[in-house]
C-alpha cells in the first residue's frame, strides 16, 4: 500500500490501450498520468501529516503454464451461463425460492437450481421439523454431489397473535357469502368453515362489522356475530385460505391495532432456531420485526453458539419496523420487505414508494435486500403472469433490490418452475436495459467504516467500482476472508460481475444473496498474494471462460503477512494474454 502526505485521497489509475494485450509485462507498472478518483474526504494519521490512500493500478499479462489445482468452487450454473452469455451477460439479482410440498422432491429442487435458484427458503410456519430436516438433506446433497452453490434460509413464524390455521394440509378455497367461524378452541382434525386462532385473545377489541383480512388480501371476511371469544364471519371476498395464514382485522379503512405483550420470537421460533442452527442453515428471517431488539438477541445467541457464519435478516412487514428502519436496518445482516403484511398496514399506494426507500437505506447501509410477496402471485393458479406482475419485477430490480423472492409460486403452485425462469428473464433484462441505458444509480455515499482499515477497504471498493465501469474491464476479482470487500463493491453495483474468491464456506453461502457476488470457494494463501491471484485466474482460463484480450480488476481484504505484498490494499488491472 503506497502512503504519502497529502490533503486528498486519490487513485494512482496507470492506463495504457485496453485492446493492446502484448505488453510483455509481469505484474510491472506501466506509466500513466494520475487521475482522481471521486471517494471523498480526508483521513488522519498518526502522524503530524495527513494519510493519502493510493489504489496502485498494475496492467500485466498473466503467463500460461502456471501449476493450478483441478478443482474451482465456481457452482456449475455460474459456470454454465458465463460460458453461454459471458461475464457481462451474467444476471446479477439473486433468486429466493420458497420450498413447499409443490417442490420439495429431489428432482423438483435440482429443477430450480438449475433455474437460478441462490436461496431456498424453509418457512416454519408450514410442515414438520423432519420435513424442514430432509428439505435441507436434499439441498446439502445437491450442492455437494451436483456443484450447485444453494443456500439455505429459514424463516421464522413470530408472533401468534397473527396466525391462523384451518387445519388442512394445503390450501382452503373459501367462496364469497359462505359463513366461517373462528375460534381460540382447539379443533379436532379440519372440520369445514372452521378456523382455528393460535392465540387466546386473537379477537379483544374486535367489533361486529370490523373486517377480516387474510394473508393480505388472499380472502376477506365481515365479522357477523361475537360470542365470547369466537367469530362468525361472513366471506365478501372468495380466494384462497393457506394452512397457518396471518390475518389483520380493519375498522373503517383503519388497522386496528391489537396489543398484545407477546415477544417477537416465540417459544416455538426459539425451537425453530436451534433446530435452524443444528442443520447448519445460512439465514435466519425474523418475523414481525418492530425494533432492533430480537435481531441484537438472536445475534448473541448464535454468537454464544459460535454460529457467527449465521446471517440474520429482519423481515419488515409493519407500521413500527417502518418507523424503527434504520436502526432496525444496522442491526440486522440484511432485510426482506414483506410487502404482503407491510400492505395490510400502510395504504396500497404507498408500498411502491416505501419499497423504494427501504431498498435506498440498505444499499446505503451496506446490508442485502430481498423485495417479497406477491410478485408473481397470480401464477399460483395460472401458468402464465400478469404484464403487471412483470412489470413490479422489473421496478424492483431497476431499483437494484439484492434479491427477489417466491412464495406461494413455487411453494404451493404448480408452476413454480415457469415462474423462476419469467423471474430470471425480466431481471436479467432488466439488468441489460439499465447498463445500455448507463442508468448508473447515484447512490449519497455514507461512510460505513469507523477504523482506518475499514475506511481504507471502503474507498478502495468506492474507487475500484467507478474505474471498471469507466475502463470497461470484463469482471472483478476479489479475495475475501469474511466477505467484507465483496458487499463493499456489490454496494456500488458496477457493471461486471464481481466474483469473490473464499476459503470460508460459511462467507461464500452468505454471499450468494449479494447482488452481482459469484462467490467461490478456494484454498487461498496468506502468504503470497500474488500466487492466489494467479493461480485463481488459471483456473478460470483453463476452464476456457477466459480468453486473451479478457481484462480483470483485482481487490483484497486478506491481510497479507508479507508487508511488500502489492495487492493488499491496492487496484490492479490485469490483462490475460
Amino acid at each position: 500500500m503506497a502512503v504519502a502526505t497529502s490533503d486528498s485521497i486519490l487513485a494512482r489509475s496507470l492506463i495504457t490501450d485496453r485492446r493492446s494485450t502484448n505488453f510483455g509485462l509481469k505484474n510491472e507498472v506501466c506509466r500513466g498520468k494520475v487521475v482522481p478518483c471521486r471517494a471523498g474526504g480526508k483521513v488522519k494519521g498518526k502522524g503530524k501529516g495527513r494519510v493519502e490512500v493510493k489504489a496502485v493500478v498494475q496492467i500485466g499479462g498473466l503467463e500460461e503454464g502456471k501449476k493450478a489445482k483441478d478443482e474451482m468452487g465456481l457452482d456449475v450454473v455460474s459456470e454454465e451461463e458465463l460460458r453461454e452469455k459471458g461475464f457481462l451477460g451474467m444476471r446479477k439479482t439473486k433468486l429466493v425460492c420458497t420450498i413447499g410440498p409443490a417442490c420439495c422432491s429431489l428432482q423438483d429442487l435440482e429443477k430450480l437450481a438449475l433455474g437460478g435458484m441462490n436461496v431456498a427458503r424453509l418457512n416454519m410456519c408450514h410442515n414438520t421439523r423432519d420435513w424442514h430436516r430432509d428439505v435441507i438433506k436434499k439441498i446439502n446433497q445437491l450442492n455437494e454431489e451436483k456443484g450447485f452453490c444453494v443456500s439455505v434460509m429459514i424463516d421464522t413464524e413470530g408472533s401468534q397473535i397473527h396466525v391462523l390455521d384451518h387445519g388442512a394440509p394445503s390450501s382452503v378455497k373459501a367462496e364469497e357469502g359462505s359463513t366461517w367461524l373462528f375460534t381460540a378452541q382447539k379443533l379436532e382434525g379440519s372440520p369445514p368453515f372452521a378456523i382455528q386462532a393460535n392465540y387466546e385473545g386473537f379477537s379483544e377489541g374486535i367489533e361486529v362489522g370490523d373486517e377480516l383480512v387474510i394473508d393480505g388480501g388472499m380472502a376477506s371476511f365481515q365479522v357477523i356475530e361475537k360470542v365470547g371469544n369466537d367469530l362468525r364471519c361472513k366471506c365478501t371476498d372468495s380466494g384462497l385460505f393457506l394452512p397457518r395464514a396471518k390475518f389483520s382485522f380493519w375498522r373503517n379503512g383503519k388497522l386496528v391495532a391489537r396489543n398484545s405483550e407477546l415477544p417477537t420470537l416465540s417459544k416455538k421460533d426459539w425451537a425453530d432456531i436451534e433446530f435452524g442452527v443444528s442443520e447448519g442453515v445460512d439465514f435466519i428471517a425474523l418475523s414481525f420485526v418492530n425494533d432492533a431488539d430480537p435481531v441484537r438477541q438472536l445475534k448473541n445467541y448464535l454468537y454464544m453458539r459460535s454460529s457467527r457464519s449465521t446471517r440474520v435478516l429482519a423481515k419488515v412487514e409493519s407500521l413500527e419496523s417502518l418507523q424503527k428502519l434504520k436502526e432496525i436496518v444496522e442491526a440486522s445482516d440484511g432485510i426482506m420487505v414483506a410487502r404482503g403484511d407491510l400492505g395490510v398496514e400502510i395504504p396500497y399506494e404507498q408500498i411502491p414508494t416505501v419499497q423504494e426507500e427501504i431498498t435506498r437505506v440498505c444499499r446505503e447501509m451496506n446490508k442485502p435486500i430481498i423485495v417479497a410477496s406477491q410478485l408473481l402471485e397470480s401464477m399460483v393458479e395460472y401458468p402464465t403472469p400478469t404484464r403487471a406482475e412483470v412489470a413490479d419485477v422489473s421496478e424492483a430490480v431497476r431499483q437494484y433490490a439484492d434479491a427477489l423472492m417466491l412464495s406461494g409460486e413455487s411453494a404451493i403452485g404448480p408452476y413454480g418452475q415457469k415462474a423462476l425462469s419469467i423471474l430470471q428473464m425480466a431481471s436479467s433484462r432488466m439488468e441489460l436495459w439499465s447498463r445500455e441505458e448507463n442508468r448508473q444509480s447515484i447512490l449519497h455515499q455514507r461512510r460505513l467504516g469507523v477504523s482506518l482499515p475499514d475506511r481504507i477497504a471502503e474507498q478502495i471498493c468506492n474507487c475500484a467500482v467507478e474505474m471498471a465501469n469507466n475502463l470497461g474491464v470484463d469482471a472483478i476479482f476479489v479475495y475475501t476472508k469474511h466477505g467484507q470487500m465483496a458487499s463493499l463493491l456489490s454496494r456500488n453495483r458496477p457493471y461486471p460481475p464481481i466474483f469473490a474468491f473464499t476459503s470460508d464456506n460459511g462467507t461464500r453461502m452468505a454471499l450468494n444473496l449479494q447482488w452481482g457476488v459469484i462467490p467461490l470457494l478456494v484454498e487461498l494463501s496468506d502468504d503470497d498474494m500474488e500466487a492466489n491471484i494467479s493461480t485463481t485466474i488459471e483456473l478460470i482460463r483453463r476452464k476456457g471462460m477466459l480468453k486473451p484480450g479478457d481484462v480483470v480488476m483485482v481487490v483484497s481484504d486478506l491481510t497479507p503477512t508479507h508487508i511488500n505484498s502489492t495487492a493488499f490494499q491496492s487496484i490492479q488491472v490485469k490483462t490475460v494474454v
